[in-house]
């Protein structure tokens, strides 16, 4: 019951939106550093880190939580968000001094729900067809058996230009998710004297740009390079 009003308040939403958000980051650092593999050699990196994130127990479970967090993240925010489009918003703080971050935070629902878009048509494409759908196998050393994710992957980026659009202004609107999320969450939890938010504003501005990056080099690499 007190965590039920805890989490009806103002405070109580932004601070499950918070944590969710952390989540959130900490998985996509996790999913970057994996995806970007896909650049090193000829894939067989790629294809021994998907195949140890997809068969050790421990890690399996982790990258479930960190998955499930970044849903519900997403999930809350939509719910919240119009539940009090009637009323008066209940969205993140705004105080960010420069023009991007000002931006983002008056379009975090509409930058989430694009990239949910997106979520959903990855998933489609390689999660699922990896998981539960047929794809070819590679040997390694003629004993490690395991899915060719990287020949999945590669062939998608190589044939579909217009996937790599997709997902170019996908890594770019996170990005700009990114940007406002990750202060305001570390101000939301507390951490939120003027200059520690001075600090947490350009540590997001650095994390977005790296994230947003990171994941824009993959598809063009395949498009232009490959």
């Amino acid at each position: 019951m007190v965590m039920n009003r805890i989490v009806s308040t103002s405070i109580g939403k932004k601070l499950v939106m918070s944590i969710s958000g952390l989540f959130l980051m900490l998985f996509l650092l996790v999913h970057l550093g994996t995806n970007l593999l896909l650049l090193a050699g000829d894939g067989e990196l790629y294809n021994q880190a998907a195949h140890f994130l997809s068969s050790t127990p421990p890690l399996k479970i982790i990258e479930i939580m960190l998955a499930l967090g970044f849903i519900f993240h997403i999930i809350y925010a939509t719910t919240i968000t119009l539940k009090n489009r009637k009323a008066r918003p209940i969205g993140y703080a705004k105080t960010g001094k420069n023009d991007l971050t000002t931006w983002s935070s008056s379009n975090m629902y509409i930058l989430g729900f694009t990239i949910l878009a997106f979520l959903i048509i990855h998933l489609i494409n390689f999660f699922l067809k990896l998981r539960f759908g047929s794809v070819p196998q590679i040997t390694y050393d003629g004993v490690k058996y395991m899915s060719n994710a990287y020949l999945l992957v590669s062939d998608f980026f190589i044939n579909y230009w217009w996937y790599n659009v997709i997902y170019i202004v996908s890594a770019i609107l996170l990005g700009l998710h990114l940007s406002h999320g990750f202060w305001s969450a570390f101000q939301t939890v507390g951490l939120n004297n003027k200059k520690w938010l001075k600090r947490f504003e350009v540590i997001a501005s650095i994390y977005a740009v790296i994230i947003a990056t990171g994941f824009t080099i993959i598809p063009i690499y395949f498009w232009f390079i490959h």
